[in-house]
């Protein structure tokens, strides 16, 4: 019996604009990565065009992730060298480094959040009144 194989299963099917339809990016988003060193540049066959596989979907749709993860194409590259699943040790360290630094941001927008907060409040209760807008008055204080 023949197994029907999608088309995008057949190694080397792919243009690159339908590699960017299937990963959901643009085509010029798939040459910066190829620029950027994260996903590979194939061989242009002689009078022909460059075909990728869906390997590359797969690498592409990872990349993306990780970027919603707020991932740098620089710590992607890092976990793309340790995609082979032996480095398990020095990827957790990539993103328990990430996780530092987002709970760091998570603090300084907790800090914003407040001190905005006290603000509102103040401008809120000064309203109609002769003394200047607390909030302005506030920001001119910071310089």
């Amino acid at each position: 019996m023949i197994r029907s194989v999608p088309w995008y299963g057949v190694k080397g099917m792919l243009t690159i604009s339908m590699l960017a339809r299937e990963a959901g990016v643009g085509v010029e988003t798939v040459r910066f990565y190829q620029r950027k060193g994260l996903l590979r540049l194939p061989e242009r066959p002689p009078g022909g065009i460059r075909r990728y596989d869906s390997a590359e979907v797969a690498r592409l749709r990872f990349i993306r992730s990780a970027q919603r993860l707020g991932f740098s194409l620089a710590e992607i590259g890092q976990l793309l060298q340790l995609e082979d699943g032996l480095h398990c040790d020095e990827a957790r360290e990539i993103a328990e480094h990430k996780l530092q630094g987002v709970r760091a941001r998570k603090a300084d927008l907790e800090r914003m959040e407040a001190a905005l907060s006290t603000l509102v409040a103040d401008c809120g209760s000064a309203a109609g009144g002769s003394v200047g807008c607390p909030l302005i008055e506030a920001l001119r204080e910071d310089d």
